[in-house]
């Protein structure tokens, strides 16, 4: 079976990056029998673009200088130039969720959620124009669907009238490798960040990231906790309001992200929209409790093992705060637990096995 993959996200640091990298080179681990080829457009970034995966001897990187927003023309508006023309015959297709091209194989894309679509005051034209796009292309031609989450799926039947049959629910899992930092690299990240004392965490900056709640919810148990900082990672096309205790890191690498986790009191994921939520998985490998919303994806990947709130209520969200605070050994073990249940190496299979059609 000869595979094609579109990695040309892999290069952007988003979850739909994430997932791409780590997914591939799952499969290429699980899988030396079938010949893969994975497909790369980009630009300015082509030369990150090789450098990403980790090859073996049965994939082989076939990048292009074609620009996000050519691809775009290309195949989401115009739906011409089959993806053969650069890989080669095909028997399987996966697409990447920013574009849709024509192909001959067996396709399959993978959708992460719908947030240019349910939330278009949220995100940058451009993409809620591809995503909307591409979608329709998914709906007319694609022959599996693979959601990451149930509530994915559901957003896809419910919204755009896909049908439920054509979709597979595969979830994905937190970060490989991450694993308990030292007292000194929490003194480092502290250091960096000016952050002095307990914090609590937020990942996320955008507005459906619930900032204005959890700012809310802060500055009441701070009243408590007059120590207490909450320190936001990530960056926003929005200004986002000054709080006294609040200090916002802007994007942070990956390597940061550990210590960042490992030192906090409780991640407070309370988002109004996520088509995963993967901070959780990853809050939860490093021990970190975590507060998190009680709709979309989020009860689905935390289960029991996280505090479940009602994110447009920052009464809630003190209170999930609180309940943490009270007994945070017990929250702590119960994510280290349930991150355990997700891997890599599942999705992989999985979703190998959607190649081969039989799920």
């Amino acid at each position: 079976m000869r595979t094609g993959i579109d990695i040309s996200q892999v290069v952007y640091g988003t979850g739909v990056s994430q997932y791409t990298k780590y997914l591939v080179e799952a499969m290429l681990a699980i899988d030396q029998e079938n010949e893969y080829i994975l497909f790369g457009g980009a630009l300015r970034r082509i030369g990150e673009l090789q450098k990403t995966i980790t090859l073996t001897q049965n994939a082989k990187l076939k990048t292009y200088p074609i620009p996000p927003t050519l691809a775009h023309i290309l195949w989401n508006k115009l739906h011409v130039f089959p993806i053969e023309n650069l890989t080669g015959h095909l028997d399987v297709f996966h697409s990447s969720d920013w574009t849709q091209p024509p192909s001959k194989a067996y396709k399959i894309t993978t959708v992460h959620d719908l947030a240019p679509i349910l939330f278009p005051e949220t995100s940058n034209p451009d993409i809620v124009d591809a995503h909307r796009a591409r979608l329709e292309w998914v709906k007319k031609e694609v022959d599996r669907v693979i959601a990451v989450s149930s509530a994915t799926k559901k957003d896809l039947v419910e919204h755009l009238g896909f049908n439920p049959e054509k979709i597979v629910v595969i979830p994905e899992a937190g970060k490989p490798g991450m694993q308990k930092v030292h007292n000194n690299e929490v003194e480092d990240i502290r250091k960096k960040h000016k952050i002095a004392g307990p914090y609590l965490l937020a990942i996320g900056a955008n507005p459906r990231k619930n900032l204005s709640n959890i700012g809310r919810a802060y500055a009441s148990i701070k009243r408590e906790y007059p120590d207490l900082k909450l320190v936001v990672v990530g960056s926003s096309w929005v200004k986002n309001p000054q709080q006294e205790g609040v200090i916002y890191t802007g994007s942070v690498s990956e390597s940061e992200l550990p210590a960042l986790y490992g030192g906090a009191e409780a991640l407070v994921y309370t988002t109004l929209y996520e088509g995963f939520g993967q901070p959780i998985l990853e809050a939860m490998q490093m021990k970190c409790p975590v507060v998190t919303s009680n709709i979309s994806s989020m009860p689905e990947v935390a289960g029991n093992a996280a505090v479940l709130v009602n994110p447009t209520e920052p009464e809630d969200i003190e209170k999930g705060i609180r309940e943490v605070f009270k007994n945070p050994k017990k929250w702590t073990e119960k994510g280290k637990e349930r991150a355990k249940q997700f891997s890599w190496q599942d999705t992989a299979k999985l979703t190998l096995r959607v190649y081969r059609g039989e799920l």
